[in-house]
């Protein structure tokens, strides 16, 4: 096999995903159906209901112009050896093989922030506004594009910097270093992200004393699942859809309610919605996932050191010899199969997990509350009712609405 053979199977790699992603979002739109389901009849009239279906449409039409203009780049890039020139250009700033590899990714990421920021205004200002789901000042998009670079520039540095080191320090053997140092990373920000992250977009509001919080200290107390960091999180900044998250381990397990989902949710479908998040905890879910997800980090490190050993796969790419800015860019290639594979994977896992959790919070508190507010949650939202079975198999890491209040009934 020659250079030219790799640069071929990366091509055929970037057309697949595209031709697969793109017949799963037509069979997913095609499955649409008219009639409103009858356990949603009380959610949803005809008005609504059509809403839901164009606003579906609206947001697969901006994706797929997205998908395609990334298409066209990528095989621009590859074929006409672009990744291959911005090395070649990073390595001719500087002599530290840290700092060509900054540069590169640098370059990349900065592009490709750039070209994102139309699509991702258009989205905001025209598709979510039109559907009253946007509440973004011009400000506040400005200022989390900007924060959001920072950010995502500091990582990549970071780890690009600690990678190459531990590339040239170690020599062979290196995988496993490099799988440490992720992993650290990974339970890092997992512990830390409602500390550091959240905060620089977000305000973080103790929630007050007062029912709901009594109802939620109870709730825990009676299933034995210490919670004390209890958060309002101003979501209805940028958007009126609701939503919550939980993060953190141990001490640090943080919940954190946004307040358009206080606003539209009584007291108890809040408290079913955390039991549903406890339920996670008690069947230890986060900690499979999070043993899985790291396990996944050491193939893929070690998988990465031997494609690092090809000089043939550096030389598709347009670069003379492998190093390791243009290593990322091949091994992302190489292992997108697999990591198609293995996301179908976790996705299974994921749907069983909330079909536990969803059973452990009707067992512990009340389904019929978790119904109504996943009910809420899913009309409030518009989201698809009738999603392609494919598509559910291979993109949901939720079961369908449908599916789940159908099992919480039984």
């Amino acid at each position: 096999m020659n250079a030219g053979s790799f640069l071929w199977i990366f091509i055929g790699l970037v057309i697949f995903n595209f031709v697969f992603t793109t017949v799963l979002e037509y069979l997913n739109d095609k499955n649409w159906k008219n009639d409103i389901p009858n356990d949603l009849k009380d959610f949803y009239n005809a008005e609504n209901y059509l809403k839901a279906k164009n606003y579906k449409i609206e947001r697969g039409r901006i994706s797929s112009i997205s998908s395609s203009l990334s298409l066209i780049i990528s095989l621009a890039m590859l074929y006409f050896y672009g990744f291959g020139f911005i090395s070649d250009y990073a390595i001719s700033l500087s002599d530290s093989i840290i700092i060509q590899s900054c540069i590169f990714f640098m370059i990349l990421h900065l592009f490709t922030h750039i070209l994102g920021i139309p699509f991702s205004y258009y989205s905001t200002f025209i598709i979510e506004e039109k559907y009253g789901f946007n509440k973004t000042t011009l400000k506040t998009f400005i200022a989390d594009n900007i924060k959001g670079l920072i950010i995502s520039s500091v990582i990549i540095i970071g780890l690009t910097s600690l990678a190459v080191f531990v590339i040239d320090f170690f020599s062979a053997g290196y995988w496993l270093w490099l799988w440490i140092g992720l992993s650290l990373f990974m339970l890092f920000l997992n512990m830390f992200y409602a500390d550091l992250i959240v905060p620089i977009f977000n305000k973080l509001t103790p929630l007050e004393d007062g029912e709901l919080r009594k109802k939620i200290e109870a709730y825990s107390k009676k299933v034995g699942y210490s919670l004390k960091n209890i958060f309002v999180i101003d979501g209805s900044k940028r958007s009126s859809k609701a939503n919550a998250f939980f993060s953190g381990l141990g001490p640090k397990k943080t919940i954190a309610l946004f307040d358009t989902l206080i606003e539209k949710h009584s007291e108890e479908e809040l408290v079913a919605v955390l039991a549903h998040e406890v339920g996670h905890y008690k069947k230890k879910h986060i900690l499979f996932s999070m043993i899985i997800t790291i396990i996944q980090l050491g193939v893929m490190c070690y998988l990465f050191e031997i494609c690092m050993s090809f000089d043939l796969i550096a030389n598709a790419l347009g670069s003379s010899n492998m190093n390791f800015h243009i290593g990322i860019i091949a091994f992302s290639f190489l292992y997108s199969p697999v990591g198609l594979v293995i996301g179908i994977l976790m996705n299974m896992l994921s749907r069983k997990n909330e079909f536990e959790a969803d059973k452990y919070a009707k067992d512990t508190y009340d389904g019929v509350s978790l119904e109504l507010a996943l009910k809420k949650l899913s009309v409030d939202s518009l989201s698809n009712l009738y999603p392609h079975p494919l598509f559910v198999f291979v993109h949901y890491s939720h079961p369908p609405l449908l599916k789940r209040l159908e099992a919480l009934s039984k």
